[in-house]
């Protein structure tokens, strides 16, 4: 916002501009010609012609009644950016979020939220734009930039640190690239996702075909130099702003925990009284740390008098017992490695599976790791099933859809059931990358695919659970997947006087609240497929990252035996609950044959064998689709039989059209051609009356018995079954 802005000076504004070369593309920063009245406002252009806008608004009056951050991000697609009329043909206006404005919004949230104080209680929002685009690439990590840098140019004093975004890919020859198009990203080995600070990476997002953290780790330090960059870029834009405005000073609101009743509190929640703590389920332990507070309240009551005690809150007396027992239990993980439930640091809770656990579903499984439990559901559909993603840019076709839900029973709560939540988008999202990798090719498996979690108890690390429930789902659907993909969730605690941190496998809830570094790792035999990662330490060195890796590989290599004892490949066969499908390949130059003229011949398969027959324009694919495998089979049978260059001894069932004077049979080739069987050759003995063998409209099996090509004439003869 510039200060003192009116009216009558808005013809004297200046529009500040910069241009900055990173990794060899040239980027442009802009303030001060648009959205003016915002707290702060950045542009973002290139030589593309991508112009993108993100504001802050920050509001100076706290909600003291709050507990949280109230931000919020929201990521808007303008339709018009791509030249799309959007919507449909009864309402044009862009309306419902689109699930990668979503997937956007918490690429930006997850970053800049812990850059903030953790007790701020003011309102703010961050609102990302795409106003011009030139349809090579999403751009979502460009976001997390702008939105730190509007901060900066919103006198946000008590952000840290200006945060960047990165997106890198290694290809397939190994070489990383920054900022990739839509093109580039179908063929990457690693699709790679980095925010962070000057000093730091605090957030990852990434996909990856099955590959080793060798390759990831250099893909982090190529990201990381150009954050860096970019980090060094918003410092030198907010100096160049300042040599035409002023900056304005927005002081945040923090709620500072009660200090005074700190250290009588820390004496009466002695290590006798924490201790109590460990090795209790999930509502135990929240049950027992409320009684400790009330305890607590009772115990500073009885010495503190009625006077002080009403200028304390029972919510500043509960801050200060979390905070003691979070100092405790963070302390003893460090000094002498002790967990809350008990485990050693890497050990993974015992797992439990039920395979086919729905039985008139196309494939279901139960994945349970101690309280947590997911049961996921497989559905396959025709090919036509394919979700199509209409959003700003290409439709998108996607065969495989997962979804992830979280019911409020799942963690014995009473909520409104509404629609999913951007955190169960989010979840569905990472499941659907971890195992992409290892889904058959639509020519392989002509199936969509409809995965769907149902999270029916939670105690932490419900989406590692999905993962691993819908490696099971998919085999004992019988979808042949490569490998079988298992996720664990890694976390780190650490201290910040000592630079001494301890790594743990396997996060549940009530461990939650006391880590630094929330590391998901999802992988096959050959390893990675998906990973994602939020930190709250403005530390974090690849070092750490690496030791990551390697307690997830033998997490992992742990969790993917036990999951596999009762299914360790998929079933030879789909479920018979579910649609038969097959496809065969036809040659460009017959695909009229098998469509003929205005569809008639594709209408008439579909109508004689009662099946559905779909046609793929990229690759000229034929798929059948049956509700029985005889029609599905005698449907193909005939497809084939249409592109195929007839040869002596084929046998084929044709129909019957017409019968001419007593001594022809017309047989229907399908082609828009037909042929004649002569009188002589319906039978074995001496034939009056061809109505006694064959009637019009009989399917005919007829063998070719002559075929002269110069002359484009067959000869066929019935055959006659054995009796």
């Amino acid at each position: 916002m510039i200060i003192g802005l009116r009216d009558t000076d808005i013809t004297k504004t200046v529009t500040v501009s910069k241009t900055y070369e990173i990794a060899s593309k040239k980027i442009t920063f802009e303030s001060g010609k648009i959205a003016l009245l915002a707290n702060g406002s950045v542009v973002i252009k290139d030589e593309d012609g991508n112009y993108f806008l993100t504001t802050v608004g920050i509001k100076e009056e706290a909600k003291e009644w709050t507990d949280f951050f109230p931000l919020t991000v929201e990521f808007q697609e303008k339709y018009y950016a791509n030249w799309k009329m959007g919507g449909n043909k009864y309402s044009r206006r862009e309306w419902k979020t689109s699930e990668a404005a979503i997937l956007n919004s918490r690429i930006i949230d997850r970053p800049i939220r812990p850059m903030f104080p953790k007790w701020t209680i003011n309102e703010a929002q961050i609102i990302a734009t795409m106003l011009s685009s030139s349809w090579t690439s999403d751009f979502g990590f460009y976001w997390v930039t702008w939105a730190s840098l509007s901060l900066l140019l919103a006198g946000c004093v008590d952000f840290e640190w200006p945060v960047s975004g990165a997106r890198v890919i290694v290809d397939q020859n190994g070489k990383m690239k920054f900022d990739p198009t839509f093109e580039e990203l179908k063929t990457a080995q690693l699709d790679l996702t980095v925010a962070g600070s000057m000093d730091a990476i605090t957030m990852v997002e990434s996909q990856g075909q099955e590959v080793s953290s060798e390759i990831i780790l250099k893909a982090f330090d190529f990201a990381f130099d150009i954050i860096k960059e970019i980090g060094k870029a918003q410092f030198d834009f907010v100096e160049e702003y300042k040599k035409h405005y002023a900056l304005p000073s927005i002081k945040l609101t923090v709620k500072q925990p009660n200090e005074s009743i700190k250290d009588d509190v820390k004496k009466f929640v002695d290590q006798e009284k924490i201790e109590k703590l460990y090795r209790l389920g999930k509502m135990d332990f929240h049950h027992k740390l409320e009684e400790l507070a009330e305890e607590t309240k009772e115990h500073l009551a009885s010495s503190y008098g009625e006077e002080k005690m009403a200028e304390i809150g029972s919510e500043d007396i509960f801050d200060a017992v979390y905070w003691t027992v979070k100092k405790y239990m963070r302390s003893k993980v460090l000094s002498d490695k002790t967990r809350l439930d008990g485990r050693q640091l890497d050990e993974v809770r015992p797992i439990k599976t039920e395979i086919w656990i729905l039985p008139r579903v196309h494939g279901s499984a139960l994945f349970q790791r101690w309280l947590t439990q997911a049961i996921t559901i497989v559905t396959l559909g025709w090919p036509w099933d394919i979700q199509m993603v209409d959003d700003m840019f290409e439709p998108e076709a996607k065969k495989y859809i997962h979804h992830y839900n979280f019911p409020p029973f799942s963690v014995g709560e009473i909520k409104w059931l509404r629609w999913p939540s951007r955190r169960d988008v989010g979840h569905g999202r990472l499941a659907e990358k971890a195992l992409e990798p290892v889904l058959p090719s639509m020519e392989e498996f002509p199936y969509a695919i409809r995965a769907v979690s149902e999270t029916m108890t939670c105690n932490g690390s419900s989406s590692m659970a999905s993962v691993c429930g819908s490696s099971l789902s998919l085999m004992d659907a019988g979808v042949p997947i490569k490998n079988v993909v298992s996720w664990v969730a890694i976390w780190m605690v650490y201290d910040d006087e000592s630079g001494k941190y301890e790594i743990l496998s396997d996060i549940q809830a009530q461990e939650d609240f006391l880590w630094d570094l929330d590391f998901k790792v999802a992988g096959t035999t050959k390893w990675i497929t998906a990973l994602q990662m939020d930190c709250k330490i403005k530390w974090l060195k690849l070092e750490v990252i690496e030791n990551v890796f390697k307690r997830a590989e033998k997490a992992l290599d742990q969790i993917r035996t036990d999951m596999t004892k009762e299914l360790s490949a998929p079933r030879s066969e789909v479920s018979k609950y579910a649609p038969v499908i097959l496809t065969t390949s036809v040659p460009m130059d017959k695909i009229r044959e098998v469509i003929g003229k205005g569809w008639e011949t594709i209408q008439k398969i579909v109508k004689d064998f009662e099946v559905d027959v779909d046609i793929n324009n990229d690759n000229w694919q034929v798929s059948v689709t049956a509700k029985n495998r005889e029609a599905w089979k005698a449907a193909l049978e005939h497809i084939i039989s249409l592109v195929k260059d007839l040869e002596v001894w084929d046998v084929l069932n044709w129909e019957a059209v017409k019968i001419i004077m007593w001594t022809w049979v017309i047989i229907d080739l399908g082609k828009g051609k037909s042929w004649m069987i002569h009188i002589s050759k319906i039978a074995k003995q001496r034939v009056e009356n061809i109505e006694e063998f064959v009637k019009v409209w009989d399917h005919v099996e007829v063998r070719v018995i002559t075929v002269d090509r110069a002359a484009n004439r067959i000869g066929l003869e019935r055959i006659v079954k054995e009796d």
